[in-house]
């Protein structure tokens, strides 16, 4: 059998979550149901409560939103204007409000989100689109986190490094701030597009995109990055991620050119309703080619001529070692190499154990599976299990240099830390 003991070398960096990355994001308020009726509107009278605010008052209330927000939120003045006219559009006519007041209205219907306090995990690695501060034999990289805060709510959060394979790893002290979007559109269903303008942050790691759709509700869960390469040569980042409205989880797609925006679409098809759907980084054979897990156990290849629509497919990995017995899935996009397409996996066994193995896929036609890793390249360890899930390993995808991988991964669900490997070992502890 393969020796898969040293596959991996890791680095001392790890990633933790910090409570006081917050972002500022809408406070939405109406009465229960039963107290709801026409004319009886709790936006309304809020807003009728602010403006019958004196002066003195109305500056001592301005006072506290300096000392709540402006230490860690740029252009709050404008900020909150956006919100106040938000607000005014949902009333039946728009207040009479001075610049001062509209700034109050919108304050008190925002809030503060701590979009990391309890986790920041589940990272996926893609090179960065600005390589002009690559060290010498290095690239520098964008890494994507999911971020959970209050009410176990997950958000997307950024951070960018550099990386010289066989040598050094750094990752950026993120921004001070953090800066929500500016939101246009208010559902991906049916064809529609949401888009995110990310244009307020100075640099990547400011941007959070935390849930603004119904059906994300509950949050926007475990984005697997590509950068995805068109036959035409050019390129576009593309992210599936699970939508969680509290009830239901579905596939969705974020795309963007270099991070100052992004759009957000719905996947549709019989095979839209799996998590953990993750794109191949060029057409295979004219087609969008995805992987995913619709029976929730084994892994999935499909194609598509849409990227939005998916349909059919059928099981090409299935559980085989005990390490996998409960359950298959991708870690990330396929990485393309000489021999085929590596795909680093999931399997669930005992206590509910989430490992990490990879294997191969036959380039030309990615339903053959060529290979795979008989052990996990990657468990819990004693040291490092215990946290928000323990027993827990995951990563939603690598990083390919040549012929040497980055491999970021959560553990427990909780903080994540950074392995490195090359192609030749991984396909050494195949079989």
């Amino acid at each position: 059998m393969p020796d898969v003991t040293s596959v991996l070398d890791h680095y001392d960096i790890i990633l933790r979550p910090d409570p006081a990355r917050t972002v500022v994001r809408p406070f939405d308020l109406e009465y229960p149901e039963k107290f709801r009726g026409v004319g009886h509107s709790r936006v309304a009278a809020i807003v009728a409560r602010i403006l019958s605010l004196d002066d003195a008052a109305l500056a001592v209330a301005q006072a506290r939103i300096v000392d709540s927000l402006d230490a860690r939120h740029r252009d709050v003045d404008a900020m909150l204007l956006r919100r106040y006219t938000e607000v005014a559009a949902a009333l039946p006519a728009p207040p009479t409000a001075r610049e001062d007041q509209k700034r109050l209205i919108g304050a008190y219907f925002s809030a503060e989100f701590s979009y990391e306090a309890a986790a920041l995990f589940n990272p996926s690695a893609v090179l960065a689109p600005d390589q002009s501060r690559a060290p010498d034999g290095g690239v520098r990289f964008v890494l994507s986190l999911r971020g959970i805060g209050e009410g176990h709510v997950s958000s997307v959060a950024f951070r960018t490094g550099s990386w010289t394979p066989g040598s050094t790893l750094t990752i950026d002290p993120p921004s001070l701030v953090a800066v929500p979007p500016i939101i246009e559109g208010t559902s991906v269903d049916a064809g529609a597009v949401v888009h995110l303008h990310c244009g307020g942050a100075h640099e990547i790691s400011e941007t959070v995109l935390f849930p603004v759709l119904t059906s994300q509700r509950q949050g926007i869960e475990d984005l697997r990055l590509v950068l995805f390469t068109d036959d035409d040569g050019s390129t576009m980042y593309h992210g599936t991620y699970t939508a969680f409205s509290g009830a239901d989880a579905r596939p969705e797609l974020l795309s963007g050119k270099d991070f100052h925006s992004f759009e957000m679409r719905a996947l549709t098809g019989d095979a839209a309703g799996a998590k953990g759907m993750a794109l191949f980084p060029r057409r295979v054979g004219g087609q969008f080619v995805m992987l995913g897990r619709q029976d929730s156990e084994s892994i999935w290849l499909h194609r598509s001529d849409d990227i939005l629509h998916w349909a059919g497919g059928g099981k090409i990995v299935s559980p085989r070692y005990p390490w996998e017995f409960v359950q298959m899935g991708n870690c990330g996009s396929p990485i393309e190499v000489d021999e085929g397409w590596l795909v680093f996996t999931h399997g669930v066994g005992t206590v509910r154990n989430y490992c990490v193995g990879a294997c191969l896929l036959d380039k030309a036609d990615p339903s053959k599976l060529l290979a795979r890793t008989p052990e996990p390249i990657l468990m819990p360890s004693p040291a490092e299990r215990d946290g928000y899930v323990p027993n827990v390993v995951y990563s939603c995808g690598a990083l390919a240099v040549g012929r040497d991988i980055l491999l970021p991964y959560g553990v427990a669900d909780n903080f994540t830390g950074f392995a490195s490997t090359t192609v030749d070992r991984l396909l050494a502890a195949m079989e």
